[in-house]
């Protein structure tokens, strides 16, 4: 049920309907933030779509040269009353990121280093969805690894148990393996998977992301990130 059909995506699910002791429902709040891959793939039916969703913001996670339609996109434009926050988790021209990043940028292995390299960038997304109007978009290429890596700290953020955030990312590779490559800075060896391949990563991978939602509070007091707008992105989700 959490996922969205927004024609031209996939990879694509609310963040609501997922069990929190903080709220007196149970669960996340539905229709306040979705996550996704890049908004160039909607159709005019998908943005439709979107906006009878209750779509009000995007928070595109993708550095500058990565953006902007291609040959084989729908090449409809987005409505313009929109809000567009362009909020790069990564600066790839880094040194340090691209020796200690770039070879496992499709691992949530990157994920601490990333927020160890480059806090401004991690915090300035962070703080990007906090200011936000409800009814967020936050995307990448894929939707998977940048997009999984604030999706994790939103989640963990309003007491989501360690399951349910590793299942949403086990979602997320399951949906783009197998899939024409998405153009982020590196080769997506995941677009050739089968179910084995992804299988057996998934069990490879999963311990690295419940390292990093344990140690959510950890990750928070490197970026700096302000009590004040922990809380506003608590509030977006209960």
């Amino acid at each position: 049920m959490r996922n969205l059909d927004w024609d031209g995506l996939r990879n694509l699910r609310d963040l609501g309907g997922l069990p929190t002791p903080l709220s007196s429902t149970g669960l996340t709040a539905r229709g306040r933030i979705a996550r996704g891959p890049r908004r160039e793939l909607l159709t005019a039916a998908g943005w439709d779509a979107a906006m009878r969703w209750g779509l009000r913001s995007v928070v595109d996670l993708r550095s500058a040269d990565e953006t902007g339609a291609r040959v084989t996109d729908p090449g409809v434009r987005p409505p313009a009353e929109l809000v567009m926050t362009l909020a790069p988790t990564e600066d790839q021209t880094d040194p340090e990121f691209r020796a200690v990043c770039l070879p496992i940028l499709d691992s949530p292995e990157y994920w601490p280093h990333n927020v160890r390299i480059l806090p401004d960038f991690v915090r300035g997304a962070l703080e990007a969805i906090a200011s936000s109007e409800p009814g967020i978009l936050v995307h990448c290429a894929a939707g998977r690894d940048r997009t999984g890596m604030i999706s994790a700290l939103l989640l963990a953020n309003v007491g989501v148990p360690d399951d349910a955030i590793v299942d949403d990312y086990a979602a997320s590779v399951r949906a783009m393996a197998g899939t024409a490559p998405h153009g982020g800075p590196t080769h997506d060896r995941q677009a050739s998977w089968t179910s084995e391949q992804v299988d057996v990563f998934l069990e490879e991978v999963t311990p690295h992301v419940r390292a990093f939602v344990a140690d959510a509070d950890g990750v928070f007091d490197t970026l700096g990130f302000a009590e004040a707008s922990r809380q506003r992105l608590r509030q977006l989700l209960l």
